[in-house]
């Protein structure tokens, strides 16, 4: 597996990165396990003070957080500043309320006291994508170190540099050696750390396929595990939504990092008394998009993070096509040097089309007319997916009833799917399950110890 930056913008490699190999991965691990012994008994007021001093680094140099992403994964340069300062209030959000997130609970018990306490269980574990390099290992460390575990990070390989700096900045910000550990490893090497004894949890952020195998060797070895997988949202616009705001949201949600999102809107799903005017204008303001160098300002399509991904994208168009969809608009490569493809929007995709159960990893929208609310909200649950999902209306109270028939993990009503620390994130279904961000992300490795006293 090669670590290496290589601007999807104009294909030069400019870093590769070594693996480890086996005596230093093995010396990472005891550094680690070592690290936790020390690290779980640290005072949430010196474990605050790392995660928030952090928060400041990135806040005091955005531009040189924000330029290793556009490097390596090509988003454009105000959206890597954006991801950079959503990180930045990860940080802040876990170092000033951790601690109240984990106080000992007092139960009500018949006699005696019972109370449960909060404790970490160790090192831990997460394998993590490329498409938001910063943010998807802010939201898996930040809770878990403030909860006194350390981790470990196996993070995508076109992100090394990205990986790099976040393991500088936690250890500039003041976290001791092994509190926070990057991994240039192999596939091999990944299966290793998951059966070490030392790792007592597995957190995963990617494909289906990648959870499958992740959980089931952390399944084989009794650990727990956290699996946040692929996307297929729907976009549900009722008759009586603002359609305005509609297109403007659906232009959000699908087209934000280039479509790279797993809870990017994919699905647009339209009754029929809005289809036709929703689709024209949708169809006119994605074809507005222009490609260009994605440290740009005035650019508004970023390339796909690779030559790989923009060839698997336009096989997913080509099937879909053989298999009956008609291409509305786009459907090819951009005319432009790089990894760019054309927004494009496909219809008239039946249930029997490769094309109905798949995600689309990029700016490819699945348009459906739906005769009304209860032909949309079927559909939105005739998928094997289950993360995100938005709602419009004028009414709230029936979009509020709509979002409660939506099979997914989280449902936004009136704009596209969104992150922030203090909302859970997660899905269910082949979306995986467990819950990062909020109260609820920092329970998910921590032991509830009752102690009972008759």
């Amino acid at each position: 597996m090669a670590y290496q930056t290589t601007n999807p913008f104009d294909g030069k490699t400019s870093a590769t990165f070594p693996e480890c190999d086996a005596a230093t991965l093995e010396a990472k691990l005891q550094q680690a396990s070592d690290c936790f012994d020390q690290w779980r008994t640290t005072a949430f007021a010196e474990r605050t003070a790392v995660l928030a001093k952090a928060a400041a680094i990135l806040r005091e140099r955005p531009d040189e957080f924000a330029s290793l992403i556009t490097l390596e994964m090509g988003k454009l340069i105000a959206q890597s500043r954006g991801e950079v300062a959503l990180c930045a209030a990860i940080l802040d959000y876990y170092a000033q309320h951790a601690e109240g997130f984990l106080a000992p609970e007092t139960l009500p018990t018949q006699s005696g006291t019972a109370v449960v306490e909060s404790a970490p269980i160790g090192v831990l574990f997460g394998v993590e994508p490329w498409n938001f390099p910063y943010y998807q290992i802010a939201r898996f460390a930040a809770p878990n170190l403030m909860a006194g575990n350390v981790v470990m990070v196996k993070h995508a390989s076109n992100v090394p540099q990205c990986a790099l700096a976040f393991e500088r900045l936690l250890h500039e910000a003041g976290a001791p050696a092994g509190a926070y550990t990057n991994l240039f490893i192999s596939k091999d090497q990944v299966a290793q750390v998951i059966d070490d004894p030392r790792i007592r949890g597995v957190a995963l952020t990617g494909s289906e396929a990648a959870g499958a195998v992740v959980a089931a060797r952390a399944g084989h070895n009794l650990k727990k595990t956290t699996m946040e997988l692929g996307g297929s949202d729907a976009f549900i616009v009722l008759e009586d939504a603002d359609l305005e705001r509609a297109v403007k949201g659906a232009i959000q949600g699908r087209m934000g990092n280039a479509g790279q999102a797993c809870t990017a809107s994919k699905r647009f799903i339209v009754v029929e008394a809005l289809a036709d005017q929703f689709l024209e204008q949708f169809q006119a303001a994605l074809a507005s998009f222009k490609p260009g160098n994605p440290m740009d300002k005035d650019t508004t399509l970023a390339p796909l993070c690779s030559e790989d991904a923009l060839g698997h994208l336009l096989q997913q168009v080509r099937r879909a096509v053989e298999g009956g969809a008609r291409v509305v608009s786009g459907g090819g490569r951009a005319d432009h040097a790089g990894a760019f493809m054309q927004p494009t929007i496909l219809t008239d995709i039946d249930p029997a089309n490769p094309a109905y159960k798949e995600e689309f990893f990029g700016p490819v929208a699945l348009f459906f007319r739906v005769p009304d609310e209860d032909a949309a909200i079927a559909l939105a649950n005739d998928s094997p997916f289950g993360l995100g999902g938005s709602v419009f209306s004028s009414d709230i109270d029936r979009a509020k009833r709509v979002a409660s028939r939506i099979e997914t993990g989280m449902v936004f009503i009136n704009r596209p799917a969104s992150s922030a620390p203090d909302l859970p994130f997660g899905g269910i279904k082949n979306s995986g399950y467990g819950r990062e961000l909020s109260g609820a992300g920092i329970q998910e490795f921590v032991n509830k110890k009752l102690i009972r006293v008759a």
